[in-house]
């Protein structure tokens, strides 16, 4: 792991390489992006970097600005800046020569679908895991968001998680309070848009979109499905936002048929 240089930024990153010992130049590299607040790069190394690395892609894990290890600025956590910190730390990495694959989880789809509205030319294929989209959520983040922050503001939990030797949950804690409290985030978040038919109709890559049967979030992935122009939605039974954690099996399924293996990659899981 390394804090890698990123426009004005460090941020916290990982690579894996295809399977056979070295980084692979044969087809492009899937970038995973997490969630928010309380997320990082681990949900996706402890779940679908591993397999997808053994398939033969290499992989690009990264803490998003204020996420995890890396850097938490003031400001800049608006969907255009969070694609722009993407973009930067792809060049530093020498990956923006050729279009790249992007999965993201919950927030971090509704970055990747940005990111391909925005800079096509970057995007080979966009698989959303959950992902936020249409209706009210912004709205409905901004308040979830929100009451967190108050809850954190005052209440010492940090320091009383710590004092219980839960070391863990007391650095998630203050990580927390510190993005919600003391970051632009939520306004950031607020001033967003959803995504609308005409924006789902202008995608120009391929759309693997896997949700819960039980997700909120749904209706949206549907209406992504039909306004798209290559947009296939898997429906996981028995689950709702939390799909990778909890459907971990038929998500990396869904997601490794899209990737296909690279010529001479061995898959195993």
């Amino acid at each position: 792991m390394a804090l890698t240089p990123a426009g004005g930024l460090r941020l916290h990153t990982q690579r894996l390489p295809g399977h056979g010992g070295g980084p692979r130049h044969d087809g492009p590299t899937v970038v995973f992006l997490h969630g928010l607040v309380m997320d990082n790069l681990s949900s996706f190394y402890c779940t679908l970097a591993g397999p997808v690395s053994r398939a033969g892609h290499e992989v690009l894990l990264y803490d998003q600005r204020g996420h995890g290890r890396s850097e938490r600025p003031p400001t800049g956590y608006d969907r255009d800046t969070s694609v722009a910190d993407l973009i930067a730390l792809l060049g530093s990495l020498g990956l923006d020569g050729r279009p790249v694959h992007l999965v993201g989880n919950s927030y971090g789809g509704a970055l990747a679908l940005h990111t391909a509205l925005v800079r096509p030319d970057l995007v080979a294929s966009v698989v959303l895991i959950d992902a936020h989209l249409t209706g009210d959520w912004i709205e409905d983040m901004t308040d979830t968001l929100s009451v967190a922050a108050l809850g954190l503001e005052h209440s010492g939990l940090a320091e009383q998680l710590a004092g219980l030797g839960r070391r863990k949950e007391a650095r998630l804690t203050a990580a927390a309070d510190a993005l919600l409290n003391h970051t632009t985030l939520i306004e950031d978040i607020a001033a967003g848009t959803p995504f609308t038919s005409r924006d789902f109709a202008r995608l120009r890559c391929p759309v693997l979109a896997v949700y819960g049967q039980h997700s909120e979030l749904l209706p949206g992935a549907r209406q992504l499905a039909l306004d798209a122009p290559d947009c296939e939605l898997c429906v996981l039974p028995g689950v709702g936002h939390t799909v990778l954690n909890e459907a971990t099996a038929g998500l990396c399924d869904a997601l490794l048929g899209r990737l296909g293996a690279p010529a001479g990659a061995v898959v195993a899981r």
